[in-house]
């Protein structure tokens, strides 16, 4: 089958893998669209120690499953922790810290881009037929948004700023618009605030970051400046969301976080079951982000093209 597959810092477009077989209790599905994301983008740099087939945003069709056929033909989700069972995060309920934990495409399995790819059933939801593809395939860093709303209480009155109107911080913005919550955005580009002033939402620039007056402030960056600026941006006493991983080390006053009384939340993956609701009741929508399509094939290009400044979401997809 067809991939892109990375080994020592290195992308390649393969031909020559073998489909995978699914294992008891998994799924073998057959890929419709997969996203590029920067998580992606930073393992092709180096940002985590990974050899096989990556991806992890993906909607496909399941054509395979040894213990239930209920499944045979479904158009599904699937989310991105492999997991035990067992160990005591698992068992305390918390599975997506998993001692043994798998990621697709991430960490120890075979990621989404690829012709075929497989998950336990457990991890798999089935898409709303109303639901097209192009929306489906964002349901992965749509549910790693929602993800906030189960970890920090937000009410109306609540001023919130996301710092970084990038390609999570745009569906950050739809789903805490959602809380009716006094939002606004950092953007540095006309075109990340046009897509947020379509929907309503407030943007500002860097410069009108109100200092220490923000209740809650998320940043979506993965850079030490977009950190700074977040931790500029909140009140004493107020929440600090860390909702990007960063590629290089931060130097952070602790003292300020002391005096200050600041909560920090770190945050990642999140539930499928309200992104999906959401996008079946078009409460967000993601596809203005879709930017440009390629074919496994051209896998190569798609990343080079995810790559530029700017750039929203590269969509892949598997020849016919």
């Amino acid at each position: 089958m067809q991939a892109i597959w990375l080994e020592n810092q290195t992308l390649s477009c393969r031909d020559d893998l073998p489909k995978p077989e699914p294992s008891p209790g998994e799924a073998l599905m057959r890929l419709r669209l997969a996203g590029i994301c920067s998580t992606d983008l930073e393992m092709a740099r180096g940002y985590y120690p990974f050899t096989g087939v990556l991806g992890h945003e993906f909607v496909g069709d399941v054509v395979a499953t040894p213990d239930d056929p209920s499944w045979l033909g479904a158009r599904v989700v699937g989310e991105i922790n492999v997991v035990c069972g067992q160990c005591w995060h698992c068992r305390a309920g918390r599975p997506t810290h998993c001692v043994h934990r798998k990621v697709l495409g991430l960490k120890g399995r075979d990621g989404a881009f690829a012709e075929f790819l497989t998950l336990p059933l457990e991890n798999l939801h089935r898409v709303p037929d109303s639901v097209p593809d192009e929306m489906a395939v964002f349901t992965e860093p749509l549910a790693a948004a929602f993800e906030i709303q189960t970890q920090v209480h937000i009410c109306s009155t609540d001023s919130v700023l996301i710092v970084g109107a990038g390609r999570l911080g745009q569906l950050l913005a739809q789903t805490l618009a959602m809380t009716s919550c006094k939002l606004s955005v950092v953007v540095r580009h006309d075109y990340q605030r046009e897509i947020l002033t379509r929907r309503g939402i407030t943007s500002i620039s860097e410069h009108e970051v109100p200092s220490g007056k923000m209740d809650i402030v998320v940043d979506a960056t993965g850079s030490p400046g977009g950190f700074k600026l977040a931790r500029r941006a909140v009140r004493p006493r107020g929440t600090l969301v860390v909702k990007s991983t960063y590629a290089s080390d931060l130097q952070i006053d602790f003292s300020s976080i002391v005096v200050d009384e600041i909560k920090i939340v770190g945050s990642r993956c999140g539930p499928f079951a309200p992104a999906l609701r959401a996008l079946e009741l078009d409460q967000v929508d993601p596809t203005p982000l879709i930017m440009a399509r390629y074919s496994l094939s051209d896998g190569l290009a798609a990343f080079e093209h995810a790559a530029k400044p700017g750039v929203f979401k590269i969509l892949l997809y598997p020849e016919d």
